[in-house]
Parts: structure tokens; C-alpha cells; sequence
């Protein structure tokens, strides 16, 4: 039976390209349209050699990326990035990104700004972006964040109170360490206690990070009384109020400008990793799904064979010692038969513990009586679940090695705590019904393809 199993799993069939679309689906395209940043920039001073050697594991990624796809279509583009790199470190001009929501004042702000006295003396480049939240496509302000953190210094300007969506911009920048002034501009079209109230909100949800302008103000009458007793009105245009903006900027440029250059030029370091560890893990994917597909089939076709209803031998069942070498080696992670057994136990164990054997099993218990006239005979059940199981166990190994080091670092042991959270994860993403359901039949299909009994309602 295994030998049959074995000559009909590598060929491409309905779940083959179901697979690729949607049970894996959900972890894989996480992030695919744009670059993210995944590790932590922490609060130590980002100087020049730590900056150097983030350089020096991007390389590293980008080499491998070369060595497991000689063509690869973007390797020419990462590379000329990855040469501009050590430039940056010289760079003398600041950039700073004016950014934020439709009509809050970006262009009259920079134009303001270039003629602001107290920074005259510094080498400043403004720019601004699109606005945010006003495309109906869900990328476009994924761009937009992902341009910003190439920025030295953002303004984000509101004119009231933060919105949930401006919060969580704000959230975001701060995560990647991005030195980011929060602008209250057109603070003079509310009356004074709104003005207090509104500010007052800002700084307690930033921290104090905020500052109020009016770079535009509306114009005021003006009325003159003469001697004569007649009165003379007119309109007259009050100067810009940025005096706490340039203020706050010139602090900001005078005792941080060497420390913000190495901290964007890190930020860009590690966008650029980003970038091409994306296209390495995609290449290994392509590779990861057959074995894990294989792996499923041949766990299937045993446990229909000897059924085994006892939750921790359908667990160990599950997970082979194989299926994990195999997709380490894939990943460059080096892992002897000994630690490969060791792997496939621990998940087992982890899968008991987590309940998701008991799930599976009760999911698919509960598909196979629902969609199908007959249910079908003993052996089924537990066949259909180890492959259900060792796909989401294969997937979840898939999703561990990714986020393991490349090239400078390897044989890391097994962080039990992170592959436990993996496996939560992954479960959960594969958990939707027409998944679980489209699974069940081809697995129904693999296991009886000679059974006429067994009819899918609808």
C-alpha cells in the first residue's frame, strides 16, 4: 500500500493546487507585497560598526539567496542596494518626511519650514508622502510606512485629535525606533479651552512627543478707529506659528543627527535583509510543499491501514523524524537523525498538550458526517487526521526555521516556547471550514478512490 501511496503523491492533484493557495496560504503571504521590518531596534546607540555588521548578514542572505536560485530575478536589485549601503553611513544631508492624513498641511508645512531661520544651519531634504487612508487599496499605506522608515525624521501632522487609524501609524513608527514629531497644526481654528483639550489629549497619548502650530493661519479682521470717528476694517494675515516645531527640530538635528544617519541606515540594512530573505523563503517553500505533502499522504495511508484511535500514538504518527531533516536541510539548519527524533517527539508531545489532535480529529469526525451520504468505514477518520496533523506540523516547521538566522548562524537549538506559539498559529490559520472541508475530500478520495458509497451532499 505504501509503495502505491508513494508512486501517486508526487503527482500534482486537486490539493496540490489547494494547498499552495489556501491551507498554507495564510502564513506564507503574510507580508509578500512589501518588505518588513522583523527584528527589534532596540534603545542601545546604533553606532557605525553595529551598523556594519548588519550589512555583513544582509550580504550573507543575499549570497545564499544566489546560491539556491542562481537566476533569480531580483538578485541584480539587491545587490546595487546592498552596494549603497556603506554610502549612507557618509551621508551629511538629513531627510525628514512630512506625512499624514488629506488636508492637513504637508506642502504648506515644508514650504514654511525651508525658510524657518534656526534651521538654516543644518543640510535638510523635505519631502512629503501621499496621503494617508485615502486610497481604497489595502497596500497603500503599507508603501507608504515602508518608505517612511527609510526617512531620518518624520512630521506627522493631525489637525485634532488622534483617530484610531492615526494612532496605530503612529504605534508602528515607534516600533522601528523612526524619530517621529507628532504636529498639531491649525491649532488656531479652535477656540482656546478646545485648543488646551485637544493638546493636552495629544501629549498623554505620546508621551509629550507633540507639538502645536499654525502654519496658515486664518486671516483676522482688523478694525481701526481714526480721530475723525470713522472706522477702517480689513483682513490681514498673522505670520506662521512654528516656533516650538523648528525648536523641537533644532534640538533633535543639533545632538543627534551621526546617531539618526546610523539608525536609518540600519533600518534600511535590515529592510533590504527583509527583502531577500523574503525571496529565499519563498524559493524554499517551493520546495518545503512536496515533502510535506508526501510526508501527509504516507502518514494518511498508515494510519487507514492500522488505525490507531489513541490520541498520543496519532500524535507520534504525525510528526517523522524524516519530514523534519528533510525540511531542515532545506533551511540550512543542521540537525542530526538523533535531533531530528527529538524534534518530531517534542512536537508530538506539544500537539497533545495543545489539544489540537482532539480538534483535528473531532473537526474532521464532524466534516466527514455532515458532507457525505455514507460515513465511511473505520480507519478513515485517523487516516484523513495524521495527514491533517503532519501538514500542520510540517507547515509549522516551515514557519520556525524562517525565523532562524541565515548563513552566519546555525545549529541554534529548539526554542520550545516559540515553536509551541508557531504551532498555535499555524493551527489556527488552517482551522477555516472550506479548508478543512476540501482537505477531507481529497483525503477521502486518496484513501477509498475505488468506493462508490461515498458521495459529497450539494
Amino acid at each position: 500500500m505504501l509503495n502505491s501511496w508513494h508512486d501517486s503523491i508526487v503527482q500534482v492533484g486537486e490539493f496540490g493546487l489547494l494547498s499552495a493557495l489556501a491551507v498554507g496560504g495564510g502564513l506564507w503571504l503574510i507580508n509578500k507585497n512589501s518588505p518588513q521590518i522583523t527584528e527589534h531596534l532596540n534603545d542601545l546607540v546604533v553606532d557605525r560598526e553595529s551598523v556594519e555588521k548588519a550589512i555583513t548578514k544582509t550580504k550573507c542572505v543575499i549570497n545564499q539567496l544566489a546560491q539556491e536560485a542562481v537566476n533569480h530575478p531580483t538578485l541584480t536589485t539587491l545587490r546595487e542596494k546592498l552596494a549603497q549601503l556603506p554610502l549612507e553611513l557618509e551621508r551629511q544631508e538629513i531627510q525628514i518626511v512630512v506625512t499624514g492624513g488629506k488636508s492637513v498641511g504637508k506642502s504648506t508645512v515644508i514650504k514654511t519650514l525651508h525658510n524657518a531661520v534656526g534651521l538654516s544651519k543644518h543640510s535638510l531634504h523635505f519631502s512629503e508622502t501621499s496621503p494617508l487612508f485615502a486610497e481604497l487599496s489595502e497596500n497603500s499605506d503599507a508603501v507608504i510606512l515602508s518608505e517612511l522608515q527609510k526617512s531620518d525624521v518624520v512630521l506627522f501632522l493631525t489637525n485634532g485629535d488622534l483617530t484610531d487609524s492615526e494612532f496605530q501609524v503612529l504605534q508602528q513608527l515607534n516600533a522601528v525606533k523612526l524619530p517621529t514629531l507628532l504636529v498639531f497644526n491649525k491649532q488656531d481654528q479652535y477656540i482656546a479651552e478646545e485648543r488646551a483639550t485637544i493638546l493636552q489629549s495629544l501629549q498623554t497619548r505620546t508621551a509629550g512627543n507633540v507639538v502645536a502650530t499654525a502654519v496658515s493661519p486664518l486671516a483676522v479682521k482688523v478694525r481701526k478707529h481714526e480721530a475723525d470717528g470713522s472706522v477702517n476694517e480689513w483682513m490681514e494675515q498673522p505670520a506662521p506659528n512654528i516656533q516650538d516645531l523648528t525648536q523641537q527640530l533644532g534640538e533633535i538635528l543639533a545632538k543627534q543627527t551621526q546617531q539618526i544617519v546610523c539608525k536609518t541606515t540600519l533600518r534600511k540594512v535590515l529592510l533590504l535583509k527583509s527583502e531577500a530573505k523574503n525571496c529565499l523563503n519563498q524559493i524554499r517553500r517551493d520546495r518545503s510543499n512536496p515533502i510535506i505533502e508526501q510526508n501527509q499522504w504516507i502518514a494518511a495511508a498508515a494510519a487507514f491501514a492500522n488505525p490507531v484511535p489513541a490520541l498520543d500514538i496519532l500524535a507520534t504518527a504525525a510528526i517523522n523524524a524524516q519530514m523534519v531533516m528533510d525540511l531542515g536541510n532545506i533551511y540550512q539548519q543542521k540537525i542530526s537523525w538523533e535531533q531530528a527524533q527529538q524534534v518530531a517527539g517534542t512536537m508530538g508531545s506539544l500537539m497533545l498538550k495543545l489539544g489540537l489532535v482532539e480538534l483535528s480529529t473531532r473537526a474532521v469526525t464532524g466534516i466527514l458526517k455532515t458532507n457525505f451520504v455514507t460515513f465511511v468505514a473505520g480507519g478513515v477518520v485517523e487516516g484523513i487526521s495524521a495527514a491533517y496533523l503532519t501538514r500542520i506540523a510540517g507547515l509549522s516547521l516551515v514557519a520556525y526555521f524562517e525565523q532562524q538566522e541565515i548563513a552566519l548562524e546555525t545549529g541554534n537549538g529548539l526554542n520550545l516556547e516559540k515553536l509551541r506559539q508557531v504551532l498555535q498559529t499555524v493551527f489556527q490559520q488552517n482551522q477555516k471550514i472550506a479548508v478543512l472541508e476540501a482537505f477531507v475530500k481529497q483525503g477521502v478520495k486518496r484513501l477509498l478512490p475505488e468506493s462508490k458509497s461515498v458521495e459529497v451532499v450539494g
